[in-house]
């Protein structure tokens, strides 16, 4: 999860939602990944690029033996990209209230679908929530204004 959260601090630095992803086997990891939506990718999410890093890594798109560590809840798109990697556990840093597919919005997993990952949410939950709620209160900050008083 280290590895996800310094992902997550260098997309914030780019501008992106700062969110990290590791793919893990065996202590080793095979594909990390972090938001990259800003430059013009829609489904440019961390899980996204893990995911396929890791695929790449085995030449194959089953990673049935591998664990995702992310710094958020996955979104639904996220979470069905878990289910067609067969990705069999799911660590994740905060909650997503918004659009969390796991636990807060929904449960994915839930359905009769032909996969079903272990979940376990809350890791380094203040530090990873914490790098958010910066991130959006910096924006929010830089968006209200560029500093002038209005005179």
């Amino acid at each position: 999860m280290r590895r996800a959260l310094a992902l997550a601090e260098e997309a914030g630095k780019r501008g992106e939602v700062p969110v990290g992803c590791v793919i893990v086997r065996e202590g080793k990891i095979l594909g990390e990944g972090s938001n990259r939506r800003e430059e013009g990718y829609a489904a440019g999410h961390a899980e996204i690029e893990a995911i396929t890093m890791a695929n790449r890594a085995l030449g194959a798109w089953r990673l049935a033996d591998a664990e995702l560590y992310v710094t958020l809840e996955p979104c639904p798109m996220c979470a069905g990209a878990i289910v067609a990697a067969r990705i069999p556990k799911i660590w994740f840093g905060a909650y997503d209230p918004k659009a969390g597919a796991c636990v807060s919005v929904m449960d994915l997993f839930s359905y009769p679908l032909n996969h079903k990952p272990a979940v376990s949410g809350g890791h380094l939950e203040e530090e990873c929530a914490g790098l958010l709620r910066r991130f959006f209160l910096s924006k929010r900050q830089t968006e209200k204004g560029d500093g002038h008083d209005g005179l």
